[in-house]
């Protein structure tokens, strides 16, 4: 029901006030009340969530906001989204920018049935189709027919150092391939920038997410592996360093 239909509600049924106890008690034991209710928002969208999908943040919309913005004035763009679990990044940018050509990349074999629902969704409502595709953004193969010429390669990636402290919610519960990325924290990453270097056009963009203690790990990482220009990072609503982008060099 809605919020102001809550507000005048007499009374609450009984069957639904045990469903609500049950709920309370689940969120108490740390589930994610995004599995509890089955859904997430994500900028304009609502998607579909549950166990094995990684939940999508809030703070994720601005990478989005960023591509968008990168995209403008772009008839027809190709995008890639790399690790896409529940298709947020792509199904938001295929949603708000109807001309572009996105293919979704997943390696989990459960988060990608999540991609898959959320994608069929998404179309049924009207956006233009996004391609799901099963596969490793590290894998030097992916994608070899788009090499050259992709203008804007997206990624959220395993960033979790190994061995870090995580809240409940995370640790139990969001998929393990969407989080460790290794002792640094980059070790996806590596593979990631070798695959978007392939992909990308000359000139083209390139946005990875990050966590905030490796808002200058990452952009060195970058600027070490050649090839890049405008290497930039990004802080999120909080302040927060989040993101990188970088651009495919012209020469």
């Amino acid at each position: 029901m809605t919020r102001t239909g809550l507000l005048t509600l007499g009374e609450v049924p009984d069957d639904a006030a045990a469903r609500f106890e049950a709920l309370a008690g689940q969120r108490a034991d740390r589930v994610p009340l995004q599995h509890l209710t089955g859904r997430a928002p994500f900028r304009h969208l609502e998607l579909a969530v549950g166990p094995g999908v990684f939940v999508p943040r809030p703070e994720t919309e601005q990478l989005v906001e960023w591509a968008l913005a990168r995209l403008a004035g772009v008839a027809e763009p190709v995008v890639v989204d790399l690790g896409s679990g529940s298709g947020a990044i792509a199904l938001s940018i295929a949603h708000e920018h109807p001309g572009a050509r996105v293919t979704a990349v997943e390696r989990d074999p459960g988060a990608i049935e999540w991609t898959r629902h959320n994608a069929a969704a998404r179309a049924a409502a009207g956006d233009r189709p996004v391609e799901v595709l099963s596969g490793d953004m590290t894998d030097p193969g992916l994608l070899a027919e788009l090499d050259g010429t992709v203008d804007l390669v997206v990624s959220n990636p395993p960033y979790v150092p190994d061995g870090a402290t995580v809240p409940r919610e995370v640790a139990d519960h969001d998929p393990p391939l969407a989080l460790w990325g290794g002792p640094d924290g980059l070790d996806v990453v590596r593979g990631l920038l070798r695959t978007a270097a392939r992909l990308l056009r000359p000139g083209g963009g390139l946005g990875i997410e990050h966590a905030d203690q490796q808002g200058g790990a990452l952009p060195a990482l970058v600027r070490a592996s050649g090839g890049w220009t405008d290497v930039a990072d990004h802080p999120d609503l909080a302040g927060r360093p989040r993101y990188t982008t970088a651009h495919r060099d012209r020469g």
